[in-house]
């Protein structure tokens, strides 16, 4: 029994790692790697392992970064069957056909402008072949993967359909069971509801992301909302938030429409600016099955917290373009949310340069994106193919993040410490990595790993 780390080791995107059981690969995860373009390319085209030997994939969620290379995958050769929750499924289908749009259109856009032959890295059509590999699986029910290996989801609460990873692989005379964490989330955030609480394991993967860092108080991060919102009324500017389309669009929605209806800001005009943000927002209200008791009881009193007034879905070119010229003060929620692709850049193209906005960061920014860049104090960024002036004010507000922090990893984790034969660290920066493994033996853990990409361990 073997398992290997092919991706987000050591690093935050490209999640994806490999378990050999009895003669069978079952690949957790697989995701697009995000970072310096030519590595990038180079990562996702090329598959470290024979994508015909995968019998299956369990699928934790739906953010790319889990779930975008899939359809890379179909194209090179699986034939297996792809495992998710039933709210996953559905989100992945409107993910991964927009993905596949920007796949041919980014390869287009070099043709077109810089005469290279590019293919893209799959195509829309790849992305129709993939879909009904897909297995809508219910939260908390045991399903069989392949010979000797079973699983099961439990609600991670990170975004919708999020799950941890529950497997028993046998491979006699011996059974292990593995739990995954996946995107573990955070209690008490809005919408959805608290992560379940991780079931016993004799080997443990967890992820890392906010692993050296804790988030401040949800209270304390509305009162900030709400005063950045009051300056831009004031100045007439323009609020560009790069957003990541599901989750944590559908996130700031739900607080500002509490903002708004408790008289505490302006009700300065919200534009949602991403097909896909419209596309995973309707699939989000689509399942209330899967919301918290104060949701649902929003939904039975003051309206919906995705459509109220205030807020105006875009769907073309046109309308997106319009904003450039247009006066504020507005809120723009544009994707991608680390600023890599999408309609996003071209807000970031036309506000960067005035003074009078701002862009306001709600999420991780991975090594070498571009909203790394401008978190970082760029005076200077590279948007669109030209060199744009940073001038407008630059803000993090990284609380709002999904991903449950140090402290939250910790109380999850450690109930497992006593029972568990090793943990893996993954999905998480170095630093953040090793800070947690250090918690994890603190805390009792007898073996603790942070593998390092390619890297493999006999179980």
């Amino acid at each position: 029994m073997r398992l290997t780390f092919f991706g987000a080791a050591r690093s935050v995107t490209g999640s994806m790692h490999a378990l050999e059981v009895g003669g069978v690969t079952v690949l957790l995860e697989c995701g697009l790697f995000q970072g310096r373009r030519a590595e990038a390319a180079e990562r996702n085209r090329r598959f470290p392992f024979p994508p015909r030997e995968i019998a299956a994939v369990l699928l934790s969620h739906a953010h790319i970064d889990h779930s975008g290379n899939l359809p890379g995958l179909v194209r090179a050769g699986f034939r297996g069957t792809i495992h998710a929750t039933e709210a996953t499924v559905d989100l992945a289908e409107v993910m991964l056909r927009d993905s596949g749009h920007i796949q041919e259109s980014d390869a287009e856009f070099l043709r077109r402008t810089r005469g290279e032959r590019v293919e893209p890295l799959y195509t829309v059509e790849d992305v129709e072949r993939t879909l009904p590999r897909f297995a809508g699986r219910p939260y908390g029910a045991w399903f069989p993967v392949g010979p000797g290996v079973r699983a099961r989801f439990h609600d991670a609460g990170h975004i919708l359909g999020s799950a941890s990873v529950e497997m028993e692989a046998s491979e006699p005379p011996r059974s292990v069971r593995i739990v995954f964490t996946g995107d573990l989330g955070r209690r008490g955030l809005p919408i959805l509801r608290d992560p379940s609480p991780l079931p016993p394991a004799d080997v443990l993967l967890t992820e890392s992301t906010y692993g050296d860092r804790l988030h401040p108080p949800l209270p304390d991060l509305e009162r900030d909302l709400a005063e950045i919102l009051s300056g831009c009324a004031r100045a007439g500017g323009k609020i560009v938030v790069p957003a990541f389309s599901v989750g944590r669009t559908q996130n700031l929605l739900y607080v500002l429409h509490r903002l708004y209806q408790r008289g505490e800001v302006p009700r300065i005009p919200i534009y949602v600016d991403s097909p896909l943000s419209t596309r995973a927002t309707r699939v989000v209200a689509s399942h209330p099955e899967i919301f918290d008791a104060e949701t649902r009881a929003i939904l039975g009193s003051s309206g919906s917290p995705f459509y109220f007034r205030e807020v105006r879905y875009l769907e073309s070119k046109e309308e997106s373009m319009g904003l450039n010229g247009a006066p504020g003060p507005m809120l723009i929620l544009s994707a991608s949310g680390m600023c890599e692709t999408g309609r996003i850049l071209h807000h970031l193209r036309h506000a960067l340069p005035d003074p009078r906005n701002l862009v306001l960061f709600v999420g991780f920014q991975a090594e070498h994106t571009l909203g790394r860049r401008l978190l970082e104090g760029a005076s200077f960024a590279r948007v669109l193919g030209a060199d744009v002036p940073v001038r407008a004010r630059v803000v993090s507000m990284e609380g709002w993040s999904a991903h449950a922090d140090r402290e939250e990893l910790l109380a999850a984790l450690a109930p497992r410490a006593s029972g568990a034969q090793v943990a893996f660290v993954v999905h998480g920066e170095e630093r953040a990595a090793l800070a947690l493994a250090g918690g994890l033996r603190d805390a009792g853990f007898r073996r603790v790993e942070v593998p390092s990409r390619g890297e493999a361990f006999r179980l």
